[in-house]
């Protein structure tokens, strides 16, 4: 079985991410995810500058959003961000969203990162050693 971790975070719904009718539009749930990407890495040393400093890049090539429940401007949502091992040298991150208020699941993704090198856009075949280092700390405690 694979090693996993996990971050939550909370957030509220922003009246900007709302349509007229009030309700959240469906590609706010991708930028989500991504937030929770990014507090998943700012708790656990794993940022996109960190990459980016070791002259790699990280770019999606799979992601995907089952809804459950809309959400609506005012919102409080719990998410949760679940960083899946793998033999192979990618990222793989799963989602859970839920109302904060009733704890209701609202939506559930998955997405798969690559990694490239920086200048030459090169997929590496291989994790970087800083990737490896990073594994040792959080997944082998």
């Amino acid at each position: 079985m694979n090693k996993t971790l996990t971050h939550t975070t909370e957030l509220v719904v922003k009246f900007s991410e709302a349509d007229p009718l009030g309700i959240v539009w469906h590609g706010h749930f991708i930028r989500y995810f991504e937030d929770g990407r990014e507090a998943f890495g700012e708790a656990y040393g794993l940022r996109y500058l960190d990459f980016y400093r070791s002259n790699i890049v990280v770019p999606i090539v799979k992601i995907s959003c089952d809804y459950k429940r809309i959400l609506r401007y005012g919102h409080k949502i719990r998410l949760q961000t679940t960083y899946e091992d793998c033999q192979a040298a990618k990222l793989i991150f799963h989602y859970a969203i839920y109302d904060l208020d009733t704890d209701e699941k609202v939506a559930t993704g998955t997405s798969t990162q690559v990694f490239m090198d920086k200048e030459s856009l090169e997929l590496m075949w291989n994790y970087p050693q800083f990737m490896l280092d990073w594994k040792e700390k959080w997944l082998n405690k």
